[in-house]
């Protein structure tokens, strides 16, 4: 996993509450294998039509925001299934931070242990950058992990936090086995005690 320390990123407008999981990643897409079609897959429905031309009208497929970093989403962003694959479709489509009120509760979880930021923000500054984004296609903002603030277009700051365990792990570039496979020798020599013991 890549290490999150601080992004600057065009960000895209997403004026839609309440997205589940199977708005980000259908359902039939789950038993394909991660690979570069996945990028494909990140709201397909809303994305493609049925014969699979892309929508001009639905705001990802527009540029500059079919190539943003930062997404600003409506509240209750990921709620429904568990689907892990919900996180991995927007890592493909170059998504590394997702701002929005609320989270679903495992679509949270699962953002930070695959190295996606969920930032939540109060509803009156999540309305207010995505009015900013929306005016000025191809505006940036910023998030700063280690400080955990959120710059908006405007110079404004912003406090948000993450759960602390999870924030190092991001900072680190670590999933759960990474963080365990940096304990290796500690687990040989634990082991070969344990034999030796025996």
């Amino acid at each position: 996993m890549e290490p999150f320390t601080q992004l600057t990123a065009v960000a895209a407008p997403l004026d839609m509450a309440n997205v589940d999981t199977d708005q980000i990643m259908p359902a039939r897409f789950m038993r394909r294998p991660r690979d570069a079609r996945y990028v494909d897959y990140g709201f397909h429905d809303q994305r493609f039509t049925p014969e699979g031309a892309k929508r001009p009208d639905f705001i990802l497929n527009r540029p500059p925001f079919d190539k943003a970093g930062i997404l600003v989403a409506g509240r209750n962003f990921g709620v429904g299934s568990s689907r892990e694959a919900a996180v991995y479709a927007l890592l493909a489509m170059g998504f590394r931070c997702v701002v929005a009120e609320s989270f679903g509760d495992i679509f949270f979880s699962n953002s930070l242990k695959n190295g996606l930021l969920p930032v939540r923000l109060p509803e009156s500054v999540v309305a207010g950058l995505r009015q900013a984004v929306a005016a000025a296609p191809g505006t940036t903002l910023s998030v700063d992990l280690q400080a955990q603030i959120l710059t908006a277009p405007d110079g404004s700051t912003h406090p948000f936090t993450v759960p602390g365990f999870a924030r190092d792990c991001l900072l680190r570039g670590l999933d759960e086995i990474g963080l365990t496979l940096t304990l290796e020798s500690e687990i040989t020599a634990f082991e070969a005690r344990r034999a030796n013991a025996a």
